[in-house]
């Protein structure tokens, strides 16, 4: 066995297999990856109110069969968490919006932005959250995916290093500027609305 298939973790094995067309490696792939799923869904959705209408385990039910059907080279279980989280937040800001449809505004869904290190103290709007996310995305990509990476995805400075290729130094001026950016943002758009 060479080293490159000794270092091949079982995840990303399985997500190569799958991405060969070898559909039983999706069905032996979901046990494996499930509870830290459900732990990105669940860290998602802490700071929501607690009657949401979603429960973590749907989030990602969702999420998993939106993945599915992509067509993307899986590099790494690193790479797979972070889409998964990504996914995960997509599902939930669908969510959003269509619940702000339904109700034109009342019962927007808030989060807490103070899981590991504070983007910014208030309770904010998911939707407020995304816009601000895409916002970020437009001016710096990078900081924008160590963010979903980092707060979304559950991911340490390392596992982020190694996904984007740059240091875990980069990740943490990344974080700190991303968190500044946001900040500035969220409290902008709080007071203008």
């Amino acid at each position: 066995m060479d080293s490159e298939k000794a270092s091949v973790t079982p995840v990303t094995g399985l997500l190569r297999r799958w991405q060969g067309g070898d559909e039983e490696a999706l069905d032996e792939l979901m046990p494996m990856v499930y509870d830290r799923l459900l732990a990105i869904a669940r860290a998602q959705m802490r700071g929501e109110r607690r009657n949401h209408t979603l429960e973590p385990t749907a989030v990602v039910h969702e999420a998993y069969a939106r993945m599915v059907d992509l067509e993307l080279p899986w590099k790494s279980r690193v790479h797979f968490f972070s889409m998964a989280a990504r996914a995960m937040r997509r599902v939930l800001v669908d969510h959003a919006r269509a619940q702000r449809a339904a109700k034109r505004g009342r019962g927007a869904i808030r989060v807490s932005l103070h899981e590991h290190h504070a983007i910014a103290q208030p309770v904010v709007e998911l939707l407020e959250l995304e816009e601000a996310l895409e916002r970020l995305q437009q001016q710096d990509l990078r900081a924008s995916r160590v963010v979903e990476c980092h707060y979304f995805g559950g991911m340490s400075y390392r596992e982020i290093a190694g996904a984007l290729e740059v240091s875990e130094a980069t990740v943490d001026r990344d974080l700190r500027f991303a968190r500044a950016w946001l900040r500035r943002e969220l409290e902008n758009g709080s007071r203008a609305g």
